[in-house]
């Protein structure tokens, strides 16, 4: 009995339970596309000021967590998205240096589209769509991580 329960948490910690295939073929295909179109929807926002990049990313992450061992695990071999999902699988957070550099984007994006807009009707729409952005990243929770010696 007690080796059957050593076995189950060793298997827990090997793998998060977040990680697990869907049973039918035809729905990996599907998790699996839907996982790219993410990936490259997360591509075009690092160029984009409307398309968030983190969000598609964690999508990405998502969707191949259920189609494909393989791409899951080459996304969080990432340099740059790799920890950050890391974070949001254990923590379901993001750490404070990653929010600051969001806000920053997010303020020059932002900032220079409504200056470029000729239309105040656009340059409202743009600020709107800011604030929404910026309240949405602010209710993420952070978490500081350990001081490295």
């Amino acid at each position: 009995m007690q080796e059957r329960l050593n076995d189950e948490v060793c298997q827990e910690q090997q793998e998060p339970p977040s990680i697990r295939l869907h049973d039918s073929p035809v729905i990996r295909y599907l998790y699996l596309a839907a996982g790219f179109a993410a990936l490259i929807l997360a591509v075009a926002g690092i160029v984009l000021p409307i398309l968030p990049t983190t969000p598609f990313i964690l999508l990405a992450a998502a969707c191949f967590a259920r189609s494909s061992k393989h791409f899951h695990d080459r996304l969080l071999a990432n340099r740059i998205a790799g920890p950050i999902i890391r974070e949001w699988i254990e923590h379901r957070s993001i750490p404070r240096r990653v929010k600051r550099w969001v806000y920053f984007l997010l303020a020059i994006s932002f900032g220079s589209s409504i200056l470029m807009m000729p239309s105040v009707w656009h340059q409202v729409m743009l600020a709107v769509l800011g604030i929404i952005l910026v309240v949405f990243i602010w209710r993420i929770p952070v978490r500081d991580l350990p001081a490295v010696p």
